[in-house]
């Protein structure tokens, strides 16, 4: 008799704020059968002027946390994060402390779908400041130019409930002229919450520019991770289940976090 293995690993989806429901909500689609936990620190959002020190130390206890969840995979879903800490978490705090286990963030599967040579990257600036979507694009293309714009302020606005106001158009505009000057062909979401303006940000930069979201990219490259390490993929468990959590609950996580998500959500508050 074969003996059948238990499996109840879950994969974390971890963000400072609302932004990676965007990346949840993709992931949803194209692997519906996991567990999923998904942590947005919005107690301590934004993070994007954080810091290195401060990003690092708040990473470490989202992670511990949703390993003592019950998480054997986690998704970085913010792009602050995978450029400020991401490397130090894989390369120092995961094999001292938790060796089985494996954290994943969003810049690399960005990068790697880049086709073109002048690129265009918006992104808060923390990430801008750290170089990381320079160093990863650089990796893949030496000859690649690359063009990248802080956006101080549109995440805040976002998280204000304001994405389909005239100050986020105006913000957008700001924003995304000087890349067009510069004549790219190929637009980075640097910032999990971007995706959410995905149709705003086409209608300022026209049809010619390819725009790379990271919900969809992230999503297919999990699928892609999973396919790759099997080790990984059975222990996880199949139960379709979704949890949401927060360490700050109130009407504007329940509410922003359903608009992002595409239906409605009911987080728990926890504390790190």
């Amino acid at each position: 008799m074969i003996k059948q293995i238990f499996k109840k690993g879950s994969i974390g989806v971890f963000d400072s704020g609302f932004g990676g429901l965007e990346i949840l909500r993709e992931i949803t689609k194209k692997l519906p059968q996991y567990h999923y936990i998904y942590l947005g620190d919005t107690a301590r959002a934004p993070y994007g002027n954080r810091s290195q020190e401060e990003v690092y130390n708040f990473t470490k206890q989202a992670v511990d946390f949703l390993f003592k969840r019950g998480c054997d995979l986690i998704v970085i879903a913010c792009n602050t994060v995978s450029s400020e800490a991401l490397r130090k978490i894989q390369r120092e705090y995961l094999p001292k402390n938790h060796s089985e286990k494996r954290v994943l963030g969003v810049i690399i599967p960005a990068a790697e779908a880049v086709k073109n040579m002048r690129i265009g990257v918006m992104a808060t600036q923390g990430t801008i400041n750290s170089g990381a979507f320079e160093r990863e694009l650089k990796k893949l293309n030496p000859q690649a130019q690359i063009f990248q714009q802080a956006c101080p302020g549109l995440v805040d606005a976002i998280e204000r409930g304001e994405y389909e106001s005239q100050i986020v158009k105006e913000l957008l505009k700001k924003y995304l002229d000087p890349l067009i000057e510069k004549e790219i062909n190929t637009l980075i979401l640097g910032c999990t919450h971007y995706g959410f303006l995905e149709n705003q940000i086409r209608e300022v930069v026209g049809l010619d520019i390819e725009i790379i979201s990271e919900g969809k990219i992230v999503a297919e490259k999990l699928k892609d991770y999973l396919e790759r390490h099997p080790e990984m993929e059975n222990i996880l468990a199949e139960n379709s289940k979704i949890e949401f959590l927060t360490t700050d609950l109130s009407n504007k996580f329940k509410i922003l976090g359903t608009v992002f998500f595409g239906r409605t959500i009911s987080p728990k508050k926890i504390s790190l």
